[in-house]
């Protein structure tokens, strides 16, 4: 109605608890079993390095094929409370097969659901967190989903760690299925008739019936493409870090290698909380995400030259903290980058999903290109490999990507403008 601002009430309190604990639980279940799956097939199944480097990379690249349909699933659908369900209980179903019937051609099928049930696991949270709160409060609430998100890892990681070494690697596997199934009940506190939809898409506000612009128009902005492509080197330099450094455990420290992956997580999910609350807090005083993201960037080089130099289980530990930093950082800074960039447009949650489609994108060729490094020239070599491209992605992204952030005072682009802005 003209220029006047209608205020959208505030959720409820219980809604808000519903969306922390789905942040908590689906922290285990969004990413699958992560890098228990390489300490499992190598420790448990004596696979070898390519083939574990063809089945992590399974699941990223059906996560990646996923996630473009899985955006504009979540842009145009009233039923995300369902999705976040439905995909939950996919992921259990995915792991039971895993430590089921652990062959190839099983662990392919299962990661592939893995990834394509995983794909519309975070656009979903992230259309809930701005259908509830709407564009000037997610900085805040993204935070807070990173917050708890770390937490559910730790709390995971924890009982993954004794699960695996007292009782066996098949229990970590039915760990994740608990998770997935007190994810998908724990959406009902979210109440539904709270949730903007057209606000959760990314439509300009307050209601303001945005007409979302068409996905060809999206491919000719220049800042989106820049950053979808920072987004796919980050992930390839980072994504197979981790796996790496658990199959060095494997065979270097048998019998210690779940405990020591596990502590590896909880050192990085405790760094992360603080991360992602101090990533927030930076942001609402106004520091920009550029900036804020090349602090991410410019960590994985040197993650990945330390560990080349150790195979300490207390070095590989102390290493992985400074995964808390850059996951942390990305965990938040790729959310809000991605609704800057869609402002107006109605196309958040598609954003979202080519955000994650260049992530799966960025760990499939890390998960692919470095089991095969290491296989015909060793750890060290694909762990310097992985940092040499680390390097390429921070610059790439120092010298090309504009910062995004804009003040609350300038007005919101129409859609037509939209439609027309070429970076």
């Amino acid at each position: 109605m003209g220029g006047t601002q209608v205020e959208k009430p505030r959720p409820s309190t219980r809604s808000l608890r519903g969306l922390d604990g789905i942040n908590f639980l689906m922290a285990d279940v969004r990413d699958g079993v992560g890098p228990y799956l390489s300490v499992f097939l190598k420790g448990a199944e004596h696979w070898d390095a390519g083939a574990i480097g063809v089945a992590m990379a399974a699941s990223s690249v059906a996560a990646a094929i996923g996630q473009l349909p899985a955006g504009l699933l979540v842009d145009g659908t009233r039923a995300k409370r369902l999705l976040i369900a439905v995909s939950g209980l996919t992921v259990s179903a995915g792991c039971l097969l895993i430590v089921v019937f652990p062959h190839f051609a099983t662990v392919l099928a299962a990661q592939v659901m893995l990834g394509a049930a995983s794909a519309v696991i975070p656009p979903a949270i992230a259309a809930l967190s701005l259908g509830l709160v709407g564009r000037r409060g997610l900085d805040a609430r993204i935070s807070r989903n990173e917050s708890f998100n770390h937490g559910g890892n730790f709390v995971a990681a924890g009982l993954a760690g004794v699960l695996g070494q007292y009782v066996g690697y098949d229990w970590i596997f039915y760990l994740v299925c608990g998770f997935a199934v007190a994810s998908a009940g724990i959406v009902k506190l979210i109440n539904p008739a709270e949730i903007d939809h057209e606000r959760a898409r990314g439509g300009a506000e307050p209601d303001s019936q945005c007409e979302p612009i068409p996905f060809r128009d999206l491919l000719r902005r220049r800042d989106l493409l820049i950053f979808l492509a920072s987004v796919v080197l980050f992930h390839f330099g980072n994504a197979a870090m981790l796996p790496m450094a658990g199959q060095v455990l494997a065979l270097r420290h048998p019998g210690a290698d779940t405990l020591a992956l596990s502590a590896c997580i909880i050192a990085a999910q405790l760094v992360m909380v603080g991360v992602a609350w101090a990533v927030g807090r930076a942001s609402s005083r106004g520091v920009g995400r550029k900036t804020i993201f090349l602090v991410a960037l410019a960590v994985l080089p040197v993650r990945g030259v330390l560990f080349s130099f150790t195979t300490s289980p207390y070095g590989v530990v102390a290493i992985q903290v400074l995964d808390g930093v850059a996951a942390g950082i990305f965990g938040v800074i790729s959310v809000l980058i991605a609704s800057d960039l869609m402002r107006g447009t109605g196309r958040f949650n598609l954003a979202q999903g080519m955000t994650a489609l260049a992530v799966g994108i960025g760990a499939a060729l890390s998960n692919a290109t470095s089991g095969y490094v290491v296989q015909w020239f060793g750890y060290t070599t694909a762990f310097l490999y992985l940092a040499g491209i680390a390097v390429g992605a921070c610059a790439f992204f120092a010298l090309l990507m504009p910062e995004t952030k804009t003040s609350d005072a300038k007005a919101v682009r129409p859609p037509d403008a939209a439609r027309s802005a070429v970076a």
